[in-house]
């Protein structure tokens, strides 16, 4: 499911712009890839746990990035519109 909203939805893929979009008030929803690495997503869940913005956990940072359309995984990808 989560990965049809992404598809869908305007996006930010990427640790330091999701943050970057955060602090700029314009993320609806986190979602963050559970076979990232916590080092390169810590940041941007504790930021948004901070804030108040939803953190959704999916499977796969492969699947996270094709899901953006891009060729490369996704740890870390921001939703901000519909």
């Amino acid at each position: 499911m989560s990965y049809d909203k992404v598809r869908t939805s305007q996006t930010i893929i990427g640790t330091k712009q999701a943050v970057k979009a955060m602090r700029a008030g314009s993320v609806k929803e986190l979602l963050v890839a559970l076979d990232a690495d916590n080092w390169v997503t810590y940041l941007a869940i504790s930021f948004a746990r901070e804030i108040g913005i939803p953190v959704i956990l999916v499977e796969s940072k492969k699947e996270l990035g094709k899901a953006c359309g891009i060729h490369v995984g996704a740890a870390v990808v921001a939703i901000t519109g519909e």
